[in-house]
């Protein structure tokens, strides 16, 4: 990268964050945990997402070179939102400039450091800086809309014979800004990284932001839980995943429990067991009480340019779950947040 360029980079007006060694408890950020910001197919998914719920809107693009992030490459952010926590919670500074070798990446995400996870993490960061977000989520009340990618730049240092040392990225202010208000931070359990299946691990950030510790738990139904996914699945293939994961109940931290009504819609009940992970006063559960359901109204649909190839001239410190994705996807529901049923009976399905 010539001179030139550099200075037109954020990078050069950004204090770099070393990133931590030793162990980091993971820490997630609860907008991602909500709302369908990621493809839960490890397949290309080129159609974009269009979601909203109430007040929310969120619109989802990728480029047909990479496909949309994948919510395995959210591990990348979680582990960005823990490093910056962790920082904070010893007095560091923070900034959304990192540097960091791909080894510390890789063994806090539960990945192995051969050197096929190191091509998959420069996949991974690939996609996440070509996908591109617009949302209203924390905007106030002007129905701003904010446009971004999950990464903005990154860049690697390398050996002539394509050793990785050292990488950098850095983040969007709209993810910073929801990392380090730490009202909007949950804590996750480390098991998370080891569950395989791209619903499975939706399924788990969902069942921590709803359910959290309450003891009642969160119901949701099953067709407003469907296009809460973004998933481009047909609802009857949904359904049938998320039973079979009822059955092995896998999530960490939770049991869930199919519930039938008769003439409504079908139940999930996603309840906390006994070992859940452990939190820091500052670190906060879901906040709500009682038996809930999610319930909001819905409206469920990816572009940009490929992403920027940045290389460095100075020494850097330091798993099928959804249909191929290939549609686009569209639900729209017609009511509010219900307290007590996640998505009203009887909402259409479309695709």
């Amino acid at each position: 990268m010539t001179a030139s360029t550099y200075q037109r980079s954020e990078r050069a007006h950004l204090d770099p964050f070393d990133a931590l060694s030793g162990d980091v408890p993971p820490r997630d950020q609860r907008d991602l945990m909500a709302h369908p910001f990621f493809s839960l197919s490890k397949s290309r998914r080129i159609a974009p997402i269009h979601y909203k719920a109430g007040d929310i809107e969120l619109q989802v693009y990728a480029v047909a070179e990479h496909g949309m992030a994948t919510i395995w490459d959210a591990d990348v952010l979680i582990w960005a939102a823990s490093q910056i926590l962790a920082a904070q919670d010893r007095g560091l500074p923070t900034s959304r400039f990192f540097r960091f070798t791909p080894y510390q990446l890789l063994n806090a995400i539960g990945r192995t450091t051969g050197a096929r996870s190191y091509f998959l993490i420069k996949g991974a960061l690939t996609r996440l800086q070509s996908t591109v977000i617009r949302t209203t989520i924390r905007q106030g009340e002007h129905w701003r809309r904010q446009q971004f990618s999950w990464i903005n730049e990154w860049e690697e240092l390398a050996t002539r014979s394509g050793r990785v040392e050292g990488m950098e990225f850095v983040l969007p202010e709209w993810l910073y800004q929801g990392i380090i208000d730490r009202c909007l931070v949950l804590a996750i359990d480390p098991d998370y990284f080891a569950l395989t299946g791209g619903i499975e691990r939706w399924l788990y950030r969902i069942a921590r932001k709803h359910a959290g510790r309450q003891t009642g738990g969160w119901r949701f139904e099953l067709r407003h839980l469907h296009a809460k996914s973004g998933s481009l699945a047909r609802y009857s293939d949904f359904a049938i995943d998320i039973r079979a994961i009822a059955r092995r109940q896998p999530l960490p931290g939770y049991s869930l429990t199919m519930e039938h009504r008769s003439g409504r819609s079908e139940l999930i009940h996603i309840r906390p067991v006994e070992k859940l992970c452990v939190t820091s006063r500052d670190i906060r559960t879901s906040g709500a009480s009682g038996i809930r359901t999610s319930g909001a109204n819905l409206s469920v649909l990816q572009a940009q340019e490929p992403p920027l190839r940045l290389w460095s001239t100075e020494r850097n410190r330091t798993r099928k779950d959804s249909k191929e994705e290939s549609k686009s996807y569209y639900l729209e529901a017609r009511s509010g947040d219900n307290p007590s049923i996640s998505g009203p009976s009887g909402r259409r399905n479309g695709r």
